[in-house]
């Protein structure tokens, strides 16, 4: 089976960040944080999370 992307939950992806699981569904319902759904719930692909912190950067001073 060749290997794909890694899928987080939810509240991996809180943990991860440091938020509030409501926090990310918000990021992910606003089409910030790319997110697929399975069932009821949401998977997050591991890289959207780095691409998404990535791009949050900014620079002090």
């Amino acid at each position: 089976m060749a290997p794909g992307p890694t899928f987080l939950t939810v509240a991996e992806v809180a943990s991860q960040m440091r938020v509030s699981k409501m926090t990310v569904y918000r990021l992910v319902h606003s089409g910030e944080l790319e997110a697929v759904r399975v069932g009821r719930s949401f998977r997050v692909p591991e890289h959207a999370v780095q691409q998404f912190l990535g791009k949050s950067y900014f620079q002090a001073g």
